[in-house]
């Protein structure tokens, strides 16, 4: 028997200032100060909370919180959205380069996904093949929303991606689902952090909504899709949503029950809600199975070391574990097996061969 793993499911990583190409701070697209101190974009700043946003020190921090592996999404601040197409496509294919190095150089540390840009579906296509056949990368990236070619906002599982999903699932690919950029399509004013603490998980939701809808997860088979942040709504949401599709099925005409995609073996969801009682919802939805370890380090919302919040990486499952709503045996699964299931899918090759990497054998 191996020794059990502890894997994080939901990571993210700065590159250091230096290695930002200098045309993504001439066109305003995205940099970092010399000081590390402030990651920045035209006309928007945000404060580096911690040292861990960058390599070696994040290698530190795993150490001492004991994480063997983490897995490292893109920038949120690199969809894209709204960026002249050859600048897009040179500031995503920047990102997937520097995420492919850091799981090149740390194999048994990291494995890093990419990211396209939906709303130019055939370049997408091109990338996808150039990162998993060239880069040798399994983890696509995706915005819940992102702007099409003359403006519109649309939701990741609009039927005109159909494409992209059915390369995933040709490739076996993890995809995941993160929320972003809610305050360039809602109308409200940006202010005490609203698109960040309620709005996200709204986006999270909405793009579950219609997964399930198009019954995607069982269209594409070899495709397995994690929701960040738990999908926190969806969970609460449920219940309207199959009274709503029960109630007005003149409303859904084609679409898929909601109810099919409860608990189902390729959608899953992230740790991170903040509270047990959010986790023992998502657990009782979807069971637990369908759950992976999500720190969402090393943001100011992640699951971090706070005195503030007596917090520290993995309380939410000790917590858990502690108030019964999960078993020992669960939460190392949570860990371990269920990250692993998520990112190799039923290739138990790949399962094997991921372990052996983590663990540093040949």
């Amino acid at each position: 028997m191996r020794r059990k793993l502890r894997i994080n499911g939901h990571s993210h990583l700065l590159p250091y200032p230096e290695e930002i190409p200098q045309f993504m701070q001439d066109k305003g697209i995205f940099w970092v100060d010399k000081d590390r101190k402030f990651m920045l974009q035209k006309n928007w700043s945000r404060p580096v909370t911690d040292s861990s946003f960058f390599l070696n020190e994040k290698l530190e921090w795993m150490e001492r919180f004991k994480i063997d592996h983490a897995v490292v999404l893109n920038l949120s601040q690199l969809y894209g959205n709204g960026l002249r197409v050859e600048e897009m496509k040179q500031a995503l294919r920047f990102q997937n380069d520097f995420n492919a190095k850091v799981q090149h150089d740390h194999p048994s540390k990291f494995t890093c996904g990419f990211v396209v840009h939906p709303g130019f579906v055939r370049g997408a296509l091109w990338e996808i093949e150039r990162c998993v056949e060239t880069l040798g990368l399994q983890l696509l990236c995706l915005p819940t929303h992102y702007m099409d070619t003359i403006g519109t906002w649309r939701c990741i599982f609009d039927e005109e991606n159909e494409p992209i999903f059915e390369l995933a699932s040709k490739y076996n690919l993890a995809v995941e689902i993160h929320p972003y950029d809610g305050e360039k399509f809602i109308k409200l004013e940006n202010t005490s952090w609203r698109f960040h603490l309620i709005w996200m998980l709204a986006q999270c939701a909405d793009a579950y909504h219609f997964l399930t809808l198009n019954g995607y997860a069982d269209k594409y088979p070899n495709m397995r899709t994690c929701f960040a942040h738990g999908g926190q709504l969806a969970q609460i949401n449920l219940g309207r949503r199959i009274q709503g599709f029960d109630g007005r099925p003149d409303l859904f005409e084609g679409k898929t029950h909601p109810r099919k995609s409860v608990g189902h073996k390729n959608i899953f969801f992230d740790t991170l809600l903040h509270d047990t009682g959010g986790l023992e919802l998502l657990v009782r939805n979807q069971g637990y199975k369908q759950v992976i370890m999500g720190l969402d380090d090393p943001y100011p919302l992640g699951e971090m070391e706070s005195a503030v919040q007596s917090s520290y990486p993995g309380k939410i499952l000790d917590l858990a574990v502690e108030q019964k709503i999960i078993t020992s045996e669960e939460c190392d699964d949570i860990w371990d097996k269920n990250v692993i299931q998520w990112l190799c899918g039923d290739d138990e090759a790949a399962k094997e061969k991921l372990v052996k990497r983590i663990l540093g054998e040949k």
